[in-house]
């Protein structure tokens, strides 16, 4: 069960402390949310101010009542208000900050196809049924994001084309092992392998041994797609508050009661969609929730000699290591270059962070100027699958995408919706998936952690 109340207002000499589980996951949470790295930039960098700015939605004021409360605006969130509206139900989504604050507004907008295990590892770890059905769902979620867009006419600057670049010979070799075992086993033809000669013609760095093209695989832009979804959602009859952060959730009996700073809802159903925050809320799943700092840049737009020699196909990249490199060109021309490289706290200069790792795949980009550079926190699970279940019957969440959270979570707020309303049937597919908790309680996970993703750095070194 959540605990009934969130003690937000206890004070000792005058000053608030936390005494709970939940008060110190929620006061993680919001230094969380308020991070934003460089001087006079959107939390969202580059994508913030490539776009028109969106009128605030009022905060929560008043009492509610509904059938299914969404936390989260992101797009686990969205989705699951949009496909609960859609069939019937009356939707609240209550959303700390704004739509697409979080992750869902920052990310590298890459769209990947499966899950961050590989089938042959799923397989063997689930059985063959269960791992087909995960496949299966995960081949819906790109089709879904896809007809969404369509259908609600998202302009996200959708583009098709992912290529997983392999970091060494070894890599390469797994690629294409496991890319003859999606076409044998699954009848997946979207990929190709590329040779290192074509490779470097297809990315425009000589850094790699080798590749595989996927046209199942794509990217767009996250924040635009978070807020054609709010108004996918919107048209749908969901009222989404912003700025109405979730103090306090009661679950005892009946209806479900969620407490914000101005108003309360009490809903028959709840869907946690807070991904990396949900501990805040519901501190019991604290540990099963890891959080990684993912810091992205963004050049000036890049000249036209080097905008035709660097991806001139317009494809995204990520590639194989363990703390990967990802990028992908901007619809104005810019290289938008990401990687994750927190491990004892935030840096002070992202950019100077980044940069080398750029210069490192294309030393052709020297004399190109960062001119954006923003982190955003990446929930990730042990196992790197998403954890989906309930806390209570009344009481649904899932988390921990791990990465891959552009297509995958659209699904998860789709199979959210269906489970909030009577039909778990694809909900307990991922259910069912083991979870397993982080080591070191509340005060070592994260430095544990911290820990692993270095020893992960130094194994890509060597």
């Amino acid at each position: 069960m959540l605990p009934t109340e969130l003690r937000l207002n206890s004070h000792a000499n005058g000053q608030p402390v936390k005494t709970t589980a939940s008060e110190i996951a929620l006061d993680r949470a919001s230094r969380l949310l308020s991070q934003s790295v460089m001087p006079e930039q959107e939390p969202q960098g580059y994508y913030a101010a490539s776009i028109a700015p969106e009128p605030p939605r009022p905060a929560l004021n008043g009492r509610r009542t509904c059938d299914i409360c969404v936390v989260g605006g992101g797009y686990t969130g969205l989705s699951a208000a949009l496909h609960a509206a859609e069939s019937g139900a009356r939707v609240v989504l209550l959303e700390a900050q704004r739509v697409g604050f979080g992750a869902s507004g920052r990310n590298g907008g890459q769209i990947h196809t499966g899950l961050r295990k590989e089938q042959s590892e799923l397989e063997a770890w689930l059985g063959a049924a269960h791992a087909r059905d995960l496949w299966s769902l995960s081949e819906e979620a790109k089709a879904l994001l896809r007809a969404l867009v369509s259908r609600h006419e998202i302009a996200c600057e959708l583009r098709t084309g992912l290529i997983t670049a392999a970091h060494d010979a070894r890599a390469a070799r797994a690629l294409e092992k496991e890319t003859e075992h999606l076409q044998r086993s699954y009848g997946y033809r979207a990929m190709r392998m590329l040779d290192a000669a074509e490779t470097t013609r297809q990315t425009g760095s000589r850094l790699y041994r080798g590749a595989r093209f996927d046209e199942g695989g794509g990217h767009l832009h996250p924040l635009l797609y978070a807020r054609g979804l709010a108004r996918a959602s919107e048209a749908a009859g969901a009222a989404i508050f912003e700025e109405s952060q979730v103090g306090a959730i009661e679950n005892v009996q009946g209806p479900v009661q969620l407490r914000c700073a101005s108003g309360s809802v009490a809903a028959d159903r709840v869907i946690l969609a807070t991904d990396a925050y949900t501990g805040a809320i519901a501190p019991e799943l604290d540990r099963f929730i890891g959080h990684v700092e993912s810091f992205v840049t963004a050049t000036a737009p890049l000249p036209p000699s080097l905008a035709n020699e660097i991806l001139p196909g317009d494809a995204a990249v990520a590639d194989t290591r363990h703390v990967l490199d990802y990028y992908r060109k901007s619809a104005d021309g810019r290289l938008l270059f990401a990687g994750r490289e927190a491990y004892f706290g935030m840096p002070a200069d992202i950019a100077a962070l980044v940069r080398p790792r750029m210069l490192r795949v294309f030393p052709q980009l020297r004399d190109v100027a960062t001119e954006y550079a923003w982190s955003g926190t990446v929930g990730i699970t042990v196992t790197r699958m998403p954890h989906f279940g309930k806390l209570s019957e009344r009481v649904l969440f899932t988390h921990g995408y791990s990465g891959q959270g552009v297509a995958l979570a659209t699904l998860g707020g789709r199979l959210l919706a269906e489970a909030a309303t009577g039909h778990n049937e694809r909900f307990d597919v991922f259910a069912r998936v083991p979870s397993r908790p982080f080591p070191g309680g509340s005060w070592l996970r994260r430095p544990l952690i911290a820990a692993a993703l270095l020893a992960y750095k130094v194994a890509d070194a060597l």
